[in-house]
C-alpha cells in the first residue's frame, strides 16, 4: 500500500531487577545450606563407652574425659558374633514320603474342622437381616455349604443340627451383609 507508513516499535533490552521474591529464595537457600553444614558434624558423632566415678559404665556421644574411655566404637567396632546352631540328638528331621504327607494333610484338615468352634445352632432362629458375615460366624459358626465365594451375592447353608433339628437354614449375603434368612423344615418319615 503505497503512501502508508507503518510505525515500528523499538526493541530495547530492559535490565532485570531483583525483586523481593528471588531475594527471599536466595536467603532461604543460604539458611538451608548453613543448617546442613552445621548439622554434618553431628551426623558423624561416634559412640563412646566410658567409666563413671562409681565404677558403672555409660555410653555417650561425646568423647570421654581423660582416662575414662573404655572403648571408642569408631576405632574399635564390636566383632560380629555368630552362634552355631546344633540339632540336639533325637530331633533329626526326616523327609516324609509323599503318601504320608497327603494322609497327614487330610487328617489335619479333618481335625481342624472338628476343632473349630461350631457356634450355637439354636441361635439360627434369631438371625436378622443387616448383620455382617463375621457376626454370623461368631454366633452360629461356619456354614456347612456355601456358594458364590468372591461374588457380590453369597449363600450359606446350614444343615440340621441337634440344637436346630429338621431345619435347613439358608442365609443370603450381599456385600458382606445378611439380606435374607430362609428356614425350611424337613419332615423325615
Amino acid at each position: 500500500m503505497p503512501g502508508k507508513r507503518y510505525r515500528t516499535a523499538s526493541m530495547k533490552r530492559s535490565t532485570c531487577t531483583i525483586g523481593p521474591w528471588p531475594a527471599f529464595v536466595r536467603a532461604t537457600a543460604a539458611v538451608c545450606t548453613l543448617v546442613l553444614l552445621l548439622a554434618s558434624p553431628l551426623a558423624n558423632a561416634g559412640i563412646y563407652k566410658c567409666a563413671r566415678d562409681d565404677g558403672s559404665v555409660t555410653y555417650q556421644e561425646d568423647p570421654c574425659p581423660a582416662g575414662r574411655e573404655l572403648r571408642n566404637f569408631d576405632r574399635d567396632p564390636p566383632p560380629v558374633s555368630v552362634v552355631p546352631f546344633r540339632i540336639p540328638p533325637g530331633f533329626e528331621t526326616q523327609t516324609p514320603t509323599p503318601r504320608a504327607t497327603k494322609a497327614r494333610e487330610t487328617s489335619e484338615r479333618k481335625s481342624r474342622k472338628s476343632a473349630e468352634p461350631q457356634g450355637n445352632a439354636a441361635e439360627r432362629k434369631f438371625l436378622v437381616p443387616g448383620i455382617g458375615e463375621g457376626e454370623v460366624v461368631a454366633r452360629i459358626g461356619r456354614p456347612d455349604m456355601s456358594t458364590g465365594a468372591g461374588r457380590k451375592t453369597v449363600r450359606w447353608t446350614y444343615l440340621p443340627a441337634p440344637d436346630d433339628p429338621q431345619t435347613v437354614t439358608t442365609l443370603t449375603f450381599e456385600l458382606g451383609r445378611l439380606v435374607q434368612v430362609e428356614r425350611k423344615v424337613i419332615r423325615t418319615p
